[in-house]
């Protein structure tokens, strides 16, 4: 064959296979749930519309796409869609910079990026696309939150709330991260007291942590942080009498055995005994006033947790309804009004922020837990051991063991009407409301005689306006359009004005995954049935960025929907693959970084095959990935190659029926059909577990690497025609996953029919695939001394009679005492010796 029919020309070659995929709507089409195969569900999480991909998307789905394509070849029924979660601010701010509707750029974009996906290879059914800023899918954001407004789910309130000077916007507690937005990462939050929409996603707390304890497909680490940010504390509230007031001071605490060493009640500043002690005392307003300044500093450090701490006393006492005494009342910024009741019981000797605080402030600190009743040990102060303690100093409940005395002295706050035990949360309800354009319309109405009413179901969608005009002043801006905002309220029929906030995007992004199941469904979110038998999605994949957003939200809007009666599953996804990010010049690749590779640039250089490849062997695709264009020109290369020798081989190969195991062997093939046979068994082990795919194409290459050295026998006719089939035919198969382009025109090439990616994926041989010959490394004194061949299946004492026998180890330890000898099958083997 001539050099120039031999060269690989992928921007010849993938365009034209593209077309052809692109002709075959049902190429990549899921089959219905009575096709008799075992189903699987891969999905990532789909991507906000700005406007072009980079190389960290092409990882991301270049993962799910490998994934998918074997699934496909293993014989099951794949589903792997793909859609756009396309409501959001960057929509409306490219709207006011570029004078350009939101419906507009967002939609641009999409057709941008899909055309770039497609360019990529990405196995979609298409037919599934879900955009979640058309109508035919906000409807039905709009229905799931008028049955969560009708559940008690939904529901409006007053509340100091986080906003974004440059969102223009109130966050949720999820969408603040170390005092600032999750969007401006040098923007800090300010607090605004506001009317807001709210989900009770606290009402599923401990559906949410428990459920964890489940799900071992999913990452510890994302499992760690969601339990962290839940958040449960099992204590107890205890009301504390306050002098001269009628409303008590309620604590929560988690050690109540501790409370007759409470020494002073502590409030935060915007706690309501703060508020009315001020105003009876302006000078203490004063001090709340710096207080609060203080807070304000710390979170603008992104550490309040870490507050130098500062209190002032109000002059003021409680009264400790366990032993009566009384103990002042201070403001303390360290006490957060948001944080358990706002207030606590100071135990200094018991614990390390009290402590401090007490030892600063010349506050009392009183033992009241020691290792042993007659205290013959003094532990060092704060003394915070629980298991092993008993309470000293503590009236009627001395002596009890710290673990049993919380139990005892709840029971006794409750007969007492002093108290109770309970569990606080560290989540709080799921702040939805946006004072935004782009989004999903709340669909309420205010009217004047019945106050909030729901839309009914057939008035849905309340649709968006388009092309208003946009500003960040004044609330929203659906607030300024007269033909928006005026309606007719649906029970009295009298006038009523539409909710103008609209629905945090998170809202889109908790159930897509299920609508995809069901795309085009316009009676429903989706058909029961259907979703039942997809769900949960067999592996989902996307970044750990969004452990306490996106996957703390779909977990919890799973669970609405199982008691809706919608679906069956407790939780959306069983197995979870956080992938590594993709870095350039020591930052993640991303726009505001200004630090973007461009696939589109690197498809045109060396092809959709090697960009993607290099992004799924440049690392494991649980770590990060440094960027290097070299690296892609590397596989490139590699696949020129692979191209090269297809194409020599293809013509004699393509002639001859498959003989399989009726060839006749000689050393040369039967050399190459083992690299071959080993080859398969490690690929299929690692798409099966570890999913180190660097370690599968680094397999490919060390075939290919043996191919090329074989290439001398091949061409004398020592590997037989029929050895050369199946080994080209299974690189092929084998490489499919990889590189989908250039495996399907290299099946062609070798005379076989049918799509390469629907072709059975290749059974490893244990019998071709074992070694004729080990190789052990034998050490002396954990020292490596030489390497031994021996025959495979050789027995134990034969490789350690081999060893011992072996010239460089015999002279190793003459004269010395052989004390034992350590083997590991296969592996190493160890001769200890004085």
């Amino acid at each position: 064959m001539e050099e120039k029919q031999q060269r690989y020309n992928p921007a010849e070659i993938e365009p034209r296979w593209q077309q052809r995929w692109d002709a075959d709507p049902n190429l990549y089409a899921a089959e219905p749930a009575g096709s008799g195969k075992p189903k699987y569900y891969v999905l990532e999480m789909l991507p906000y519309p700005s406007g072009k991909l980079h190389m960290g998307h092409v990882r991301n789905y270049s993962i799910g796409d490998a994934l998918a394509r074997f699934m496909w070849m293993r014989g099951y029924n794949v589903l792997h869609p793909m859609g756009w979660d396309s409501f959001g601010l960057p929509a409306e701010n490219a709207a006011l910079k570029n004078n350009t509707p939101p419906r507009e750029w967002t939609l641009s974009n999409i057709a941008e990026m899909r055309k770039q996906m497609k360019r990529m290879g990405l196995s979609y059914d298409w037919r599934r696309e879900v955009t979640t800023c058309l109508p035919d899918y906000y409807k039905w954001n709009q229905w799931f939150f008028l049955r969560m407004f009708e559940k008690d789910l939904a529901y409006k309130k007053s509340s100091k709330l986080n906003w974004c000077p440059q969102c223009a916007t109130v966050l949720a507690n999820e969408q603040v991260i170390d005092g600032r937005c999750w969007r401006h990462e040098d923007q800090i939050v300010e607090l605004r007291e506001m009317d807001q929409w709210f989900f009770r996603i606290t009402r599923y707390a401990d559906q949410l942590l428990e459920g964890l304890d489940s799900m071992p497909g999913w990452p510890e680490k994302v499992r760690t942080m969601q339990r962290n940010w839940i958040g449960r504390s099992d204590g107890t509230l205890i009301d504390f009498a306050v002098e001269g007031h009628d409303c008590p001071i309620t604590v929560f605490t988690t050690r109540v055995d501790t409370i007759f060493g409470a020494t002073s009640v502590q409030v935060a500043p915007e706690h309501a005994a703060a508020k009315a002690f001020a105003a009876e005392d302006a000078e203490l307003a004063k001090k709340i006033e710096e207080l609060l300044a203080q807070q304000q500093a710390a979170r603008e450090t992104g550490d309040i947790g870490n507050i130098e701490k500062h209190g002032y006393p109000t002059g003021r006492f409680a009264v400790n309804p366990y032993n009566g005494e009384r103990v002042p009342i201070w403001i303390a910024n360290y006490i957060l009004a948001d944080y358990g009741t706002g207030a606590i019981m100071s135990v200094p000797a018991h614990d390390e922020r009290d402590f401090e605080f007490a030892t600063k402030y010349g506050l009392p600190i009183r033992r009241v837990l020691a290792p042993n009743v007659d205290m013959a040990e003094q532990p060092e102060l704060p003394y915070t051991v629980e298991d092993d303690a008993v309470l000293i100093d503590s009236g009627e409940f001395t002596g009890e063991a710290a673990l049993e005395a919380q139990q005892k002295m709840a029971k006794h706050a409750e007969a007492h009407g002093f108290g109770k035990a309970t569990v606080t949360w560290r989540l709080k309800d799921w702040g939805v409301s946006r004072q935004r354009y782009w989004g999903t319309p709340i669909p309420v109405v205010y009217c004047q005689k019945d106050g909030i009413v729901a839309v009914p179901d057939d008035q849905l969608p309340v649709l968006l306006p388009d092309n208003i005009e946009i500003t960040q002043q004044g609330g929203s801006p659906l607030g300024k359009v007269a033909e928006f905002v005026n309606t007719t309220c649906p029970k009295c029929g009298g006038p009523a004005r539409r909710e103008t906030d609209t629905m945090d995007t998170f809202v889109d992004s908790s159930w897509y995954f299920y609508r995809y199941a069901d795309a085009k469904n316009d009676g429903a979110p989706f058909d029961s049935a259907t979703t039942n038998y997809w769900f949960p999605i067999d592996q989902y994949i996307g970044g750990v960025e969004h452990a306490i957003l996106h996957l703390i939200y779909s977990r919890f809007w799973t669970k609405v929907m199982r008691d809706l009666g919608l679906i069956d599953n407790d939780e959306p996804a069983t197995r979870l693959f956080t992938q590594g990010m993709v870095i350039k010049n020591g930052a993640k690749m991303s726009k505001s970084k200004g630090n973007v590779v461009s696939p589109d640039d690197m498809i045109a250089q060396y092809g959709a095959d090697a960009t993607r490849m290099y992004a799924l062997f440049a690392a494991p695709p649980d770590r990060d990935l440094e960027w290097q264009e070299e690296g892609v020109a590397g596989i490139s290369r590699f696949l020129s190659r692979v191209y090269r020798l297809t194409t020599k081989y293809a013509p004699g190969i393509a002639t001859i029926e498959d003989t399989g195991a009726n060839q006749a062997l000689t050393p040369a093939g039967l050399k190459l059909l083992r690299k071959l046979h080993q080859t398969i068994a490690k690929i299929s082990q690692n798409f099966s577990g570890r999913w180190t795919f660097n370690t599968c194409i680094a397999a490919v290459m060390e075939l290919v690497n043996a191919i090329v050295d074989a290439e001398p026998a091949m061409d004398s006719g020592e590997v037989s025609t029929a050895t050369q089939k199946e080994v080209f035919t299974a690189l092929v198969l084998l490489l499919a996953p990889f590189a989908p382009f250039l495996s399907a025109e290299l099946w062609e090439v070798l005379g076989h029919s049918g799509i390469v990616f629907r072709h059975a994926w290749p059974e490893a041989d244990e019998e071709l695939a074992r070694e004729d010959e080990l190789e052990i490394p034998v050490q002396i004194n954990g020292k490596l001394a030489n390497v031994i061949k021996v025959p495979a299946g050789s027995s134990e004492d034969v490789i350690k009679e081999s060893a011992l026998a072996d010239e460089k180890v015999a002279a190793r330890i003459a004269g010395k005492t052989v004390a034992k000898i350590i083997y590991v099958p296969n592996k190493l083997l160890n001769i200890v010796v004085k």
